[in-house]
């Protein structure tokens, strides 16, 4: 049920609305979640009760907001089978995913608490000065925007919440219109663990909502998620406020160099889960497989064996991969992504078809296309599919290939996969990406380590155990306790 945006510690309903949409779900045409009513006006509203809540949030010391955050944890916790239902009914992604996201919004504190936040404590210089010392405080930029996308809408902008309120911050947070009733159970534990009102908000809304919000003037941040169009068009709505910091997590067309002593079925199944995990949508997800050419048919012919075997089916039941796609949108644009490969001139090695499933739905079957060599001018292996594809492409130069790595415009992940340390160092200090890994697959990421991208992936201000920099703002002050006696006076000054 939609309960209205969540302004100033209350939910707020919609009376006359200036937009709507409906939300149904992409695993099942048939489940409707809701009809979400968006008013424009709400967006300052929240930034309004946001703005007044941090001037008394900011000041509380980091145990008080500790104490706020620690009850929330234990209400993640004890909804987690709600969120995983809710995150499944909205996204199709199967239970046994999705527990694994709603379990990591508790991961994600804990980390924050136990290790990121360290990153940010006070630090004292002694003599930065002759006899004075400085000291180094990290705070608070005042009233942080949160854009949620849907492929994970509850962990990720989880992500940047969790650092914003601990570190003194308020939030509005606006989630994905696919994924409306995630965000709204978010706002539900806010309210159930008593935040002090306005500290977080909820805005529900589409493309104008969002623009209202990251291009208000008194929101100091803005923290995205989501496609390097949207980051674009984020970048391009604020690029008079000047002041405004700008975290963009954008989008991938990430690789994978398989070589030829590549532990061979480690490599396949982490190109498996790289390829097609989540439907092949999450930013991190592998795109792109540069095998060498002495084991490239060994590894093609297994690699699509077991991507036959992949089993698509609805959320709720037991023993599935793969759910569907986001959207009627994001089918078309799939099956039009392998047109597209085949006017190239690649080889169809398992077509990805629309599937008629017992529940009608966005379910579509992974598919894999050969490419003799990279093109940096191709559309099908320069662009961001976000569906369940992957092309191959047989190698023998490993220093050619990381020069195709970095012809693209994308620089996010990349994995190496061989026993040879050196190629791995080679690779780290040659590849233009956020993360390398080394015989593991380009997806799943540690919130102990940083998480961003390079060129569209990203604007340099990662996230995950980073966020509590892009939260802050380190202040320097220089604290003196010598008596004006102790002061030699400079030449032609006199008291």
């Amino acid at each position: 049920m939609y309960l209205g945006d969540f302004i100033n510690g209350n939910f707020v309903k919609v009376s006359t609305s200036d937009e709507n949409f409906s939300v149904k779900s992409p695993a099942d045409f048939k489940d409707v979640l809701g009809d979400i009513p968006v008013k424009f006006n709400h967006v300052d509203d929240a930034v309004s009760a946001a703005t007044l809540a941090f001037k008394s949030w900011s000041k509380l010391s980091l145990l008080e907001r500790t104490d706020y955050v620690q009850r929330l944890s234990e209400i993640f916790l004890s909804k987690k089978e709600e969120f995983a239902e809710t995150i499944s009914r909205e996204t199709g992604k199967p239970l046994w995913e999705t527990r694994t996201e709603a379990g990591a919004m508790v991961g994600k504190i804990k980390i924050t608490l136990e290790h990121s936040l360290k990153l940010v404590a006070e630090e004292k210089i002694e003599n930065a000065l002759p006899n004075v010392d400085g000291v180094v405080r990290f705070r608070p930029k005042g009233v942080m925007s949160v854009i949620g996308p849907f492929n994970f809408p509850a962990h990720l902008p989880n992500g940047h919440i969790i650092p914003a309120l601990l570190t003194g911050n308020t939030v509005v947070f606006k989630p994905s219109d696919k994924t409306p009733f995630t965000g709204q159970l978010m706002a539900k534990c806010y309210e159930e663990a008593k935040f002090p009102p306005g500290v977080f908000n909820l805005i529900q809304g589409k493309v104008e909502s969002g623009k209202r919000l990251v291009s208000h003037k008194d929101v100091q941040g803005v923290l995205f998620t989501g496609s390097y169009d949207v980051g674009l068009r984020i970048k391009q709505d604020t690029i008079s406020q000047y002041w405004k910091t700008l975290a963009l997590e954008m989008g991938g067309k990430n690789t994978s160099v398989i070589w030829k002593d590549a532990p061979l079925d480690k490599a396949v199944y982490e190109s498996l889960m790289g390829g097609f995990l989540s439907a092949g949508q999450r930013c991190s997800c592998t795109s792109i497989i540069f095998v060498h050419e002495d084991i490239y048919d060994t590894f093609l012919n297994k690699f699509y064996e077991a991507a036959k075997k992949i089993k698509i089916g609805h959320w709720a039941k037991d023993g599935y991969f793969m759910g569907p796609l986001i959207s009627e949108e994001s089918v078309e644009k799939y099956i039009t992504f392998q047109q597209i490969a085949l006017r190239e001139g690649a080889e169809c090695i398992m077509r990805g078809k629309k599937l008629e499933l017992e529940h009608q739905g966005n379910y579509v079957s992974p598919s894999i296309y050969a490419m003799s060599e990279y093109k940096s001018d191709s559309v099908y292996l320069t662009q961001e599919i976000f569906g369940p594809n992957v092309a191959v492409i047989k190698v023998n130069n490993f220093e050619k290939t990381l020069e195709d790595i970095n012809s693209s415009h994308f620089g996010l992940v990349s994995a190496v996969f061989t026993k040879d340390k050196a190629l791995y160092e080679q690779a780290y200090n040659t590849l233009n990406v956020g993360l390398l890994n080394w015989n593991r697959t380009t997806n799943g990421a540690s919130s102990r380590l940083p998480f961003g991208g390079t060129k569209k992936s990203g604007n340099d201000r990662p996230s995950a155990h980073h966020a509590v920099y892009y939260c802050t703002t380190p202040m320097a002050s220089l604290e003196d306790y010598t008596n004006i006696e102790d002061v030699t006076l400079p030449p032609g000054l006199e008291l």
